[in-house]
């Protein structure tokens, strides 16, 4: 059986249209199941959903007696709705949720490299979008609990295929797709930056420059906040007329270092950037496109980029990716625990495992650093390279230990922003976010996590 909650709410069997449930509890009942397909949900959850928070004595028998309603409708089309403790599950069994199928072409959409392919991927999931979540069901404090995250990720999908479509030389396209989704919502950054490098891209560089006033205005008056970094960087590329705007594929807040893509640097120190990752580390699953640390080459490079080794250590490194990719491999997972490691050691300073193992690594990379002559001739520890495919793994834990052990520890913040959770340097202590323009939001906006 089909059901489609991303608009009004339809169930289908063999295409025809299938009514269910004469009240609109009823269906909504049966859509938050489906929003958990395969998943119990407690009996509290769905009174709470139901009744924001303020249920009739009545509620659990009401929620019971929907239930059996919906078991009678739906058991001739082969659908169950089995109880499981004081909770409800609808059982997969082959039936699709165009919710679930969303979320599988977006995922699947991220890891495609074909720009064309992800534009295809991408074009299929927004079409499952024929209006708000369970438009004729669901009031608009039921939507808003709802629709955090699957907003957020339609956000991303969108901003997926903007990228896409740049990369291919489809700006009018771009332009077309995004300018509505703008209108209503300038606060979102990345879809601004895209949209004015699509502008700008065609031709139409004093529209791209309006546009960033207007979002520019928007912030300060209803969040106090000025634009992100990218944001202001695709203005300023756009006042100088900059040519890396007319390059398809490469988005020009992207950092790109012997053709690979690396984040910008907006943490204030080594040890902070390599933890932090575009999307953040605050999204149940990663959201697509979070992790930049995706080869050994990347690392290499990155650390090059961050000046933790010079570009002989560089050059090296990307040889011994080349000739032994399958240790460089199992190097590149050792600095993928490292990184989450030092994460939670860095936002939970109780957590003292995390801590240890930040430390063990520091001091196994203090056991192979070299002190070297700069050119200034000021001196300087270096990993020895002697250490092979590990010096960006020694080079990230030595930068980790000189972070811990500076009081500028006291001052790291991490990003509020649930979509977010960038670490940065705040001396001041007035900033609330961080600057990577994926956040910006008062924390009351921040998305309801689901069950």
């Amino acid at each position: 059986m089909e059901f489609r909650l991303l608009g009004p709410f339809e169930a289908r069997h063999d295409g025809q249209p299938v009514e269910l449930g004469s009240r609109r509890q009823e269906r909504c009942v049966l859509a938050l199941l489906l929003l958990d397909l395969g998943h119990v949900v407690s009996t509290d959850r769905l009174i709470d959903l139901l009744w924001a928070g303020r249920p009739p004595g009545s509620a659990r028998s009401a929620v019971q007696t929907y239930i059996g309603r919906l078991r009678a409708s739906l058991t001739p089309y082969g659908v169950r709705i089995t109880t499981h403790g004081d909770g409800y599950l609808v059982a997969a069994e082959g039936h699709q949720v165009d919710v679930e199928e969303f979320n599988r072409l977006t995922y699947r959409a991220s890891d495609v490299t074909d720009p064309a392919e992800r534009i295809r991927l991408l074009d299929r999931a927004l079409a499952l979008w024929r209006g708000p979540l369970l438009a004729d069901t669901a009031d608009d404090a039921l939507r808003e609990r709802l629709h955090g995250p699957l907003g957020a990720l339609r956000l991303t999908a969108v901003e997926l295929r903007a990228k896409a479509q740049l990369a291919l030389g489809q700006h009018a396209h771009v332009i077309t797709d995004l300018t509505p989704l703008v209108d209503r919502d300038p606060t979102q950054e990345q879809l601004v930056a895209a949209l004015m490098t699509a502008l700008y891209r065609g031709s139409r560089q004093a529209d791209a420059l309006r546009l960033y006033q207007v979002t520019r205005q928007v912030l300060v008056d209803q969040l106090g906040i000025e634009p992100g970094a990218r944001l202001r960087e695709v203005h300023r590329r756009i006042l100088r007329d900059d040519h890396r705007l007319d390059r398809p594929g490469l988005p020009c807040y992207e950092v790109r270092i012997r053709d690979e893509s690396l984040p910008w640097s907006v943490g204030g120190h080594p040890a902070l950037e390599f933890c932090n990752t575009f999307a953040g580390w605050g999204h149940e699953p990663p959201l697509p496109g979070s992790e930049w640390l995706r080869g050994y080459r990347t690392l290499a490079v990155w650390t090059g980029y961050v000046g933790l080794v010079d570009d002989v250590a560089v050059n090296r490194l990307v040889e011994l990716d080349r000739r032994d990719p399958g240790s460089a491999t199992a190097v590149l997972d050792e600095a993928r625990a490292l990184r989450t490691r030092l994460y939670t050691c860095l936002t939970d300073p109780e957590n003292r495992s995390a801590f240890d193992a930040v430390a063990r690594a520091a001091e196994a990379a203090a056991k192979a650093l070299v002190f070297r002559a700069e050119a200034s001739g000021r001196g300087r520890w270096w990993p020895d390279l002697a250490a092979g495919l590990r010096v960006p793994v020694h080079a990230a834990a030595w930068s980790a230990a000189e972070l811990l052990a500076d009081p500028r520890r006291l001052t790291i913040r991490v990003c509020p922003d649930k979509r977010c959770g960038w670490l940065f340097l705040d001396e001041s202590g007035l900033r609330r976010w961080c600057s990577t323009a994926t956040c910006g939001r008062p924390a009351t906006a921040a998305p309801c996590p689901s069950s």
